[in-house]
Formats: C-alpha cells, sequence, structure tokens
C-alpha cells in the first residue's frame, strides 16, 4: 500500500525543486500574475561611467560567481574553470589557469592561497601569486559559497548546512562543524566574512546569523533576525544569504520574506528591525543602509533609528543584483546587463551603462578610483565615473 507520508514528502520536494531552483522562479512561485521588468527612462544630465578596461573571463549562467580584491588584484572565474588574476588599476591579465569544469563558487583568496568549489563538491587550491596548483580534495557535497580563506584556514560552506575548515597549505581538515537545517531553505550562496583573521561573520537559514570562530568553527554567538512566519513551508522561508555587512562597530544584515536591521557586533544585539525581503544583501554608509527588495526596489534606512529615508521603484522586476554604497552613491546591477547609479541622498538614478546583454547580480567593487564588476556572460570590467 503507498505510504501517504511519503508522497507527501516527494510533493513538498518537487515543488521545492520547481521554486527554488534559482531566485527567479522562487519569485514566480508566489503568484500567477507576470513579471514585466519596468522599462528604462531617460536620465536628466547623467553622469558618465567611461569604461577602463574589460577582461573575458567565460561564461557563469547557473551560479552566483563573484569577483574579489585583494590588495591591487581582482581574482574571478567561469564555470568553465578559468580563472583569472587582473591587476585591478590596468586590466592586465597576470595569469590565468584552468581548473576542471563545473565551478560553482566564485574565488576565495588571502593573497597567498586561492581556492575554488564545485557542483560536485570538489575543492581545488592554488597558489594565488603564480597559479600554481597546490592541492585538491573533496568535501562530499555540493558546494555554492565562496570559500572563506585567513590566518591559515580555508572555510567551506555546503549545501547541507556544514562548514568545513581545512588548511590552507595542505587541504587536509581541521575541524566540521554542522548547523541544524530547516525544512526549507534556499538553494544559493551565503556569503562569508572574515573579521580581524579570527572570526567568520555569516547568515544561516531560518532568519539568523551570528559569528563563529574561524579556529574551529565554534559558535561565538548566534541571533535571529526574522523568526519564520507563515502556514506553508515556502512562506516560512527566512534565510539570510548575502553575508551581513560591517561599518565599524555596526552590523547590519537582511534576510528573505523576513527583516532588515542593524545593531552593535560587539553586545550582539540590534537597534532596529523593519520588515523587508531581501536576497542581495545590505551595504552602508556614514549615516545609511541601502538594500534591494526582491521587487527590486531600492531603500535607503537611518542607519541608527531604522526610518525609511527613500525608497526607488523605478527597476521592478529587473532582478537588481547586490548593491555597494561609494563616495556618494549606490551602484548596483541588473538582470539585462546594466549598471546603476544612484544618488545617495535621495535615491534617484543618475547614470548607467551596459557592460553587456547578461545578468549583474554581484556587488561591484570600488577600487583605486574604478568600479569593477563581472557579469554572467564574463565581462569583468572596470569603470570611471565622471
Amino acid at each position: 500500500m503507498r505510504n501517504p507520508m511519503k508522497s507527501q514528502s516527494f510533493l513538498r520536494s518537487l515543488l521545492l525543486l520547481i521554486c527554488i531552483t534559482s531566485f527567479i522562479s522562487l519569485q514566480g512561485c508566489q503568484g500567477s500574475k507576470r513579471r514585466l521588468a519596468a522599462n528604462l527612462t531617460p536620465i536628466n544630465n547623467p553622469v558618465n561611467l567611461d569604461r577602463a578596461w574589460s577582461v573575458s573571463l567565460g561564461k557563469s549562467v547557473n551560479y552566483v560567481l563573484k569577483p574579489i580584491l585583494i590588495g591591487s588584484d581582482i581574482y574571478a572565474n567561469s564555470e568553465g574553470g578559468s580563472i583569472y588574476r587582473v591587476d585591478a588599476a590596468s586590466g592586465k591579465v597576470i595569469w590565468s589557469i584552468s581548473a576542471p569544469k563545473g565551478l560553482s563558487t566564485g574565488p576565495g583568496t588571502d593573497g597567498n592561497t586561492l581556492v575554488v568549489g564545485s557542483l560536485k563538491g570538489d575543492i581545488y587550491a592554488f597558489d594565488a601569486q603564480t597559479g600554481a596548483k597546490k592541492w585538491d580534495t573533496s568535501v562530499g557535497t555540493e558546494v555554492l559559497t565562496e570559500p572563506l580563506v585567513a590566518a591559515g584556514v580555508v572555510v567551506i560552506r555546503t549545501i547541507d548546512n556544514r562548514f568545513i575548515g581545512l588548511d590552507a597549505s595542505s587541504g587536509k581538515r581541521r575541524w566540521v562543524m554542522a548547523k541544524n537545517p530547516s525544512v526549507l531553505s534556499l538553494r544559493t550562496s551565503y556569503s562569508m566574512l572574515s573579521i580581524n583573521n579570527e572570526v567568520i561573520f555569516t547568515g544561516f537559514s531560518a532568519g539568523q546569523f551570528g559569528i563563529m570562530a574561524l579556529a574551529n568553527g565554534n559558535t561565538i554567538w548566534e541571533s535571529l533576525l526574522a523568526p519564520p512566519r507563515g502556514t506553508s513551508e515556502i512562506e516560512r522561508l527566512s534565510d539570510i544569504t548575502a553575508k551581513p555587512s560591517l561599518l565599524g562597530p555596526r552590523m547590519c544584515a537582511v534576510s528573505y520574506q523576513g527583516k532588515i536591521g542593524c545593531g552593535d557586533i560587539k553586545n550582539a544585539r540590534m537597534a532596529w528591525v523593519k520588515d523587508f525581503s531581501s536576497f542581495s544583501g545590505t551595504t552602508q554608509s556614514t549615516d545609511a543602509v541601502y538594500a534591494v527588495n526582491d521587487k527590486s526596489y531600492l531603500a535607503a534606512f537611518n542607519a541608527s533609528q531604522g526610518t525609511e529615508l527613500w525608497r526607488n521603484e523605478k527597476l521592478q522586476w529587473r532582478d537588481v543584483g547586490e548593491p555597494l554604497a561609494v563616495g556618494s552613491s549606490v551602484l548596483a546591477g541588473d538582470s539585462q546587463g546594466y549598471l546603476h547609479v544612484f544618488s545617495q541622498s535621495n535615491g534617484d538614478i543618475v547614470g548607467r551603462v551596459r557592460v553587456d546583454s547578461t545578468g549583474i547580480s554581484t556587488a561591484p567593487i570600488a577600487t583605486q578610483g574604478l568600479i569593477i564588476v563581472q557579469t554572467k556572460g564574463g565581462t569583468l570590467a572596470a569603470y570611471k565615473i565622471q
């Protein structure tokens, strides 16, 4: 006789597979209303974004591959296994190497060891200065989060909610820490931030975030930002997928279908929280915190009190990615390859440029007067804002 509980479990798993293969499909499962990307409108007296250089990396259509800045160099890779070290100022390729195909993460590096991961759980490490291979190992399951490399430790975060600490010089395991998984969680990168080469600052499923010790993976503190709510398992998704942002002692985090909030990292307390839904993370300026919600509205909040300062709704459903606050601007890309420049004072769009025709989901990088972005089509490009 057929077991009805097993049938229900299968149906839940099938629904999860359909709805959470990507963020776009998950959003589509929220209703039958068609999502039409807003048309772009002309900008009066736009600021100019002049391309300084570009490098073709290879495509990264299926995964979020984030470039990383270390010193004066950008490290970036493609799904196809091409890994590049590029001088950030000039765009000169210092070296490029080929890892096996099927990379599902961007690079993690401390400037000495560079590490990437694959869909099958294979981890590859290289000398960050020369590109020479150092070691490879397997963690046995899918890896979507870019590795974190600090203080001689490589931290790998797997899809089944395990954190694995590897020795950066040999790849041997130092520790494993398993976090309790939620019934459902988003299948995406849960980014990690190293603080003072001592702790890992990151978000978890079920609306939690916290700090773990880099040396052994132990949890130092954990806090709940957004309690799951709703009647169905999908409605109760409230994962903190993007790494929380930090400016001095002020930490800010945002969850999907949950909350945005800021507080003091020293006492692990939130000063304020507001209803908000985002999977792309927060960015901060001296007085404000900025985030893009799941409708692609960019909003600014007073960083100390949480009062909403402004909200720009002109890019609705354009799948605007992770923002970056720099100077007097906020920058973010969209799914059609446009990089947008917003005014921090009022949220107006003051400039834009099309990098290529494919999406920009990761935050731009600001360095040496340049803004650097990577598209899913494989363009790594630098711009000067005039």
